[in-house]
């Protein structure tokens, strides 16, 4: 088995390693698969308060890497690398991390004490799946009448892609995404049903939600609506889990049947062996689930807000790459996501929930996929995270358009502290932002191609502007801070009970009465 792709870093030591350490922990809590490299003071100079040697890198790095090693020798260094970078893919990926201390990079290696390790060795197989957990994943599909598939990012492998799309073929089961991962299966598939989050509103439409899920490489939780029942049904639901980390597992919820494995070759064997089995959902079942994608929000019509701004924008971006950041502004763009066809969906917030990430992405994907548009989806608040970085795409020419939609607030924040608060505190000091902030023209500065869009009715001339421009451009796009979007509205919860302290994001918790004496 060949080496994969694999993606790597370098950081300047103490100062430039302690900016890096927000993306090493998010590689960590997403699953992502990246070699930091980092320097270090000379070893001679330990705990002289030298330059740039203050912090333990790989004592701080520790709890957020699957690996990291302080290179002492430089004979180890083949070794230690191939050692990194099979931690960093053997089961749940993660990130993985070296420092190379200055004195021993410049240190005389003996030829005869290298020690190469396994770096020319084939890494090991994937785990496949027992072959009665596929004759019992088999048997629980043979019974439920509403199945539905999500993938996560356990199953982002291109070795994935042909067996997922020849298993949901062969099954006619629909396929769901969850909000960390998009799969290869096309959006405009007839079985495609979008993300995750549409299941919740199965009962909003009258009817029975699934009666059985196959999770592929896809974590419950927060994503997955936590222990709410929304998205996984808490009764009447089969759940079968594949994932590589036998510890997600049932790690939230009560699951029927877990299978520790590579989804890719769970995908093969079940394929296998549908061919002397057979199983079929019925189309109508099929057409409910996948309608709901294209539900239309009851805000699209609203001519300010963010749903209908984004509505139109998309309607104009067919087949390009699209990254998503910010809080509502993600939220709001994944909803109208399905109208540019794209090509790749990015989300970018993650399990940290980091804003500004997409920025990262959205070079990634114009070095890996030169002749595609991207879009560079952020809210006002996320871009102001790293707007800079709108210089580098300029340095480089590449094809990113930047879209900035600013209702002058962190919309999340702001929008949650009027459900909890309303007007008995509407002071929003630190989640309002200032309507001065011109990022069209900080865009022209960094060399971006730009403009300011105040109207609905200008979107599609600047769009249609902007894309015809070689290289890379921007575009504020104002909206209005309202309406909230109803995610928000579910995350915060019922703000009306007074026996319970209002906690957004988390189960609201039971007030407290203390007894005076």
């Amino acid at each position: 088995m060949s080496f994969q792709r694999f993606r790597s870093c370098n950081i300047y030591r103490d100062s430039g390693y302690s900016n890096g350490l927000p993306g090493l922990a998010t590689a960590y809590a997403d699953r992502s698969s990246i070699f930091c490299i980092t320097s270090s003071a000379p070893l001679r100079d330990a705990e002289n308060n030298s330059l740039q040697g203050s912090i333990d890198q790989v004592v701080v790095a520790k709890p957020l890497t699957k690996f990291a090693h302080r290179i002492t020798h430089a004979e180890d260094i083949p070794r230690l690398v191939s050692h990194a970078f099979r931690n960093s893919v053997a089961g749940p990926p993660g990130p993985v991390l070296i420092d190379f201390p200055i004195d021993v990079l410049f240190s005389p290696v003996h030829q005869s004490r290298i020690s190469w390790g396994s770096i020319s060795s084939p890494i090991p197989y994937p785990p496949g799946p027992h072959k009665d957990a596929i004759e019992e994943a088999l048997n629980i599909l043979k019974q439920p009448t509403r199945p539905v598939i999500i993938v996560g990012t356990g199953a982002r492998s291109q070795k994935c892609a042909p067996e997922l799309l020849k298993f949901i073929e062969n099954t006619y089961i629909p396929i769901f995404n969850s909000k960390k991962y998009s799969a290869f299966v096309p959006i405009s598939h007839p079985l495609n049903g979008g993300n995750a989050t549409n299941l919740a509103l199965f009962r909003a439409i009258g009817y029975p939600p699934p009666d059985a899920i196959i999770l592929l490489g896809a974590r419950t939780g927060m994503y997955l609506a936590g222990r709410s029942g929304a998205i996984i049904p808490k009764e009447g639901c089969k759940v079968i889990q594949v994932d590589l980390d036998g510890g997600e597992i049932g790690r939230s919820l009560p699951i029927d049947l877990g299978i520790v494995s590579d989804v890719g070759q769970v995908l093969i064997a079940l394929n296998e062996a549908l061919s002397k089995s057979e199983i079929r959902v019925q189309k109508e079942w099929v057409k409910v689930a996948t309608s709901i994608k294209s539900l239309q929000s009851r805000h699209e019509q609203e001519p300010t807000g963010s749903a209908r701004a984004v509505y139109i924008h998309f309607t104009l971006l067919s087949r390009s790459i699209i990254c998503t950041d910010g809080g509502e502004c993600e939220l709001w763009a994944s909803h109208c996501i399905a109208l540019a066809s794209p090509h790749i969906v990015l989300r970018s917030t993650g399990y940290l929930g980091f804003l500004g990430n997409g920025f990262g992405y959205a070079l990634g994907c114009a070095i890996a996929a030169p002749d595609r548009q991207i879009i560079n989806v952020q809210g006002d608040g996320s871009a102001g995270f790293h707007f800079t970085e709108l210089d580098t795409y300029a340095r480089f020419q590449l094809n990113i358009m930047t879209v900035v939609i600013n209702n002058y607030c962190l919309g999340v924040s702001s929008n949650e502290q009027d459900l909890i608060y309303g007007t008995e505190n509407p002071a929003r000091p630190i989640s309002s932002l200032s309507p001065a902030t011109a990022f069209e023209i900080v865009a022209k500065g960094l060399g971006n191609e730009s403009a300011r869009v105040d109207s609905i009715d200008d979107i599609q001339k600047t769009v249609e502007e902007l894309s015809a421009v070689e290289g890379p451009s921007c575009i504020n796009l104002i909206v209005s801070n309202k309406p909230t979007h109803a995610s928000t509205e579910r995350m915060v919860g019922n703000t009306h009970n007074p026996e319970m302290v209002v906690i957004p994001y988390y189960d609201h918790i039971p007030r407290a009465y203390y007894k005076s004496k």
